[in-house]
């Protein structure tokens, strides 16, 4: 089963987390600050993480900053604080997830099988993975796996997800309400700028010059779509 990293300075909290996880099958260390838990991310193989925002030493968004620099494990954001703007500075530093305390542990478990299933591989032998192109940009969904050209870009989950669906949808144009339905798998309550957050990120990482996108498009008014060809 997937090994799942909750950190957190709260010890009631993290007992009951870790408790109903390990019910649900799931392998789960933890943390009690930022500090530890990008130390343990480096050394522990997770398929997941849940980070509290406010922590001792550095704080939940210096912790998931630190991660993504090495890897692009699914991160889910725990927080009091429930202002859209948190929200989108912690999808700014990296956060695929948000949940706002107190919240409901069917709804954690939910959050945390849609973001397992959506970096999941499957078993299929590289060679046989279907491969999504547009221009220069080639994924691999099976393999979650993404292509500037020759290179290897890294794209967190929810990059990955958008990106897959605008290129099985060439020329469809999908509004940020759609896409935030679409994508995150759920009615998301906030800012629909947290689209336009990934959707800049996604420029920056595959097009080629991102003040001038060719491939990620904008339909102004409207939303985002894929120019059917380059």
């Amino acid at each position: 089963m997937p090994k799942i990293l909750v950190v957190d300075d709260e010890p009631v909290l993290v007992k009951g987390i870790k408790f109903n996880l390990e019910n649900e099958g799931y392998q789960v260390e933890v943390g009690r600050d930022g500090e530890e838990a990008v130390a343990l991310a480096k050394d522990g193989g997770f398929d997941l993480i849940i980070l509290d925002l406010m922590m001792p030493k550095i704080d939940g968004l210096q912790a998931c900053m630190e991660i993504r620099a090495f890897s692009n494990v699914p991160i889910i954001m725990l927080t009091a604080r429930s202002e859209d703007t948190d929200k989108l500075i912690g999808f700014e530093y990296g956060a695929d997830d948000y949940i706002t305390k107190p919240f409901n542990i069917l709804e954690v478990k939910a959050r945390i099988r849609a973001l397992l299933r959506r970096a999941g591989t499957s078993g299929q032998k590289q060679q046989d993975w279907e491969r999504l192109r547009a221009g220069h940009i080639t994924l691999e969904p099976e393999a979650r796996a993404a292509w500037k050209g020759e290179t290897p870009v890294e794209l967190t989950a929810k990059e990955f997800d958008l990106m897959e669906l605008l290129l099985r949808n060439p020329g469809r144009v999908y509004s940020r309400e759609n896409l935030l339905n679409l994508v995150w798998g759920y009615e998301y309550v906030g800012d629909y700028r947290t689209v336009d957050v990934h959707v800049r990120r996604l420029r920056e990482k595959l097009e080629l010059d991102p003040a001038k996108p060719r491939i990620i498009m904008t339909k102004w008014g409207i939303g985002y779509y894929l120019a059917a060809s380059e």
